[in-house]
């Protein structure tokens, strides 16, 4: 019988994110990190009261080996900011660790391709264990894959947005959660409609803050 597949033998007994990013990068838990340039793992202070957990890297994240550094991520910081959040003092990471890609055409650009189930849910170890480390009052998910990770398949961001939740999942400390949209997703709709849909993540933000 083939071993399930799943992040939990690779994941070390230790609330130090510095050795548990190192250890990530020998991740086999799932097939992503064979086509991934490397493993992304979450940035910030392990004080933070506030995690935001998105998807997973895109290319420029593959390429730089930290989260949200690519267009999302300038999206990211306008929206907190505007939020009156310091981004400095917040944790940032994904559900999934490694980019999952396809190619538009042989050697050509490297298309995000969104994470199987099965890859989120293998990967939930590493996340489970950043928040062990961190202990956040607050988590927002970003987008539907971070909220499906922690708070179940059926979860709907566009039902719960803003709320206050709790995890579905056994998680330290029992942080409250508000779900919103990814800021990818943003940049992906309508150009006259991207003010509106930023207004409503700085809103959601504002949501999470509030409870800190």
């Amino acid at each position: 019988m083939s071993r399930q597949p799943g992040a939990e033998e690779f994941v070390p007994d230790s609330t130090d994110l510095a050795e548990l990013a190192a250890a990530a990068g020998d991740c086999r838990g799932c097939e992503l990190y064979r086509n991934a340039e490397r493993t992304v793992f979450g940035a910030g202070p392990a004080s933070a009261r506030l995690v935001l957990v998105g998807e997973q890297p895109g290319d420029q994240e593959d390429r730089a080996g930290e989260p949200f550094v690519g267009p999302a991520g300038r999206l990211l910081d306008r929206a907190l900011e505007e939020a009156g959040i310091d981004r400095g003092e917040v944790y940032v990471t994904n559900a999934v660790k490694h980019f999952k890609f396809e190619r538009a055409a042989a050697g050509g650009r490297r298309i995000h391709k969104k994470p199987a189930r099965g890859e989120i849910v293998a990967c939930r170890p590493w996340l489970v264990a950043e928040l062990q480390a961190v202990r956040p009052d607050v988590l927002v998910c970003l987008g539907a894959t971070a909220a499906q990770s922690l708070l179940g398949p059926s979860f709907r961001v566009t039902a719960h947005r803003g709320e206050i939740l709790h995890p579905d999942v056994r998680v330290p400390s029992d942080p409250a959660v508000v779900a919103t949209i990814h800021p990818s997703a943003i940049l992906r709709g309508p150009s006259a409609q991207r003010e509106e849909a930023l207004a409503g993540l700085v809103a959601d933000l504002r949501v999470a803050a509030g409870v800190l």
